[in-house]
């Protein structure tokens, strides 16, 4: 399994890929990955990259359930200074623009950004396939029923780990029909995006099923309301061990990716896991 770079570099999975979350938004879920500030959201990617991410995720817009969108404008002006930032002080590390607008990936990845993050699948803006055709960047598919500002208000399926699995296949389809090579996708079943709590744990449960599509495998459960209704109704800030159990059961099953808030607990607990297997 690997992934193709946009310089067509090779990026191989001997070990899961730890991508650490950096909202450059005031409103998102989690107050602590709430980095607005260029110094303060710099300083945080510089901690996160000492403590073992290779990844560092950069959103603009909050996606949690009921939020307002934003403009593609005020989205762009948030990130792209800290993009532009970040890749000159950390040329390494490879750099993901957490975005559905077309614009505002195009000019991430005129700034220095590696790896587009759909929520929509490339569903949201029309123009979002070409524009990653056209900048040769891996692209995350990530399933989702209806957009964030009424997604959990009713969320129904028939079999979601089916659903799941069949809509992942149109829109590899739909990928490769707008030349994306296959080698530059990645697939993230959306935990959290549209889905009750049984229907958050039964695709984590069944995640195995997703391998047959043969493409690198994200998991973004990082502090969501699912952890916190299976343990009692905690809040965001009292998530962080149920966390690392969902990063430790990623790490048994050899799922090549992981986004995070808190790099340094869930590096360490993969890491474990991965030595005793």
């Amino acid at each position: 399994m690997h992934l193709l770079l946009k310089d067509n570099q090779i990026l191989n999975f001997p070990t899961m890929k730890i991508m650490g979350i950096l909202n450059a938004t005031p409103d998102s879920f989690f107050g602590e990955s709430r980095v607005p500030l260029l110094e303060k959201a710099m300083n945080k990617a510089a901690e996160m990259i000492k403590e073992g991410a290779e990844i560092v995720d950069i959103g603009g817009e909050s996606t949690r359930p009921g939020c307002d969108p934003v403009t593609p404008e005020e989205e762009a002006e948030r990130i792209l200074p800290l993009i532009q930032n970040l890749r000159k002080n950390f040329p390494g590390i490879l750099i993901s623009v957490d975005t559905y607008h077309a614009s505002t990936a195009a000019k991430a990845f005129e700034y220095g950004a590696d790896i587009l993050n759909d929520i929509s699948a490339l569903n949201g803006d029309k123009d979002m396939a070409d524009v990653a055709a056209t900048y040769h960047v891996p692209v995350i598919l990530m399933h989702m029923q209806g957009m964030p500002k009424h997604m959990q208000e009713n969320p129904r399926y028939e079999n979601v780990v089916k659903e799941v699995k069949n809509f992942f296949e149109q829109q590899i389809d739909f990928a490769l029909s707008k030349g994306i090579k296959r080698e530059r996708l990645i697939l993230d079943p959306g935990i959290g995006f549209g889905k009750t709590l049984e229907h958050n744990l039964e695709l984590i449960r069944s995640v195995d099923c997703f391998k047959e599509l043969h493409l690198p495998i994200l998991l973004a459960g990082s502090r969501k309301t699912f952890i916190g209704q299976t343990l009692g109704n905690l809040p965001p800030e009292e998530r962080l061990e149920g966390t690392m159990a969902l990063s430790a059961f990623a790490a048994m099953h050899h799922i090549e990716m992981i986004r995070v808030h808190d790099v340094k607990e869930n590096v360490r607990i993969v890491r474990m896991m991965e030595a005793l297997q």
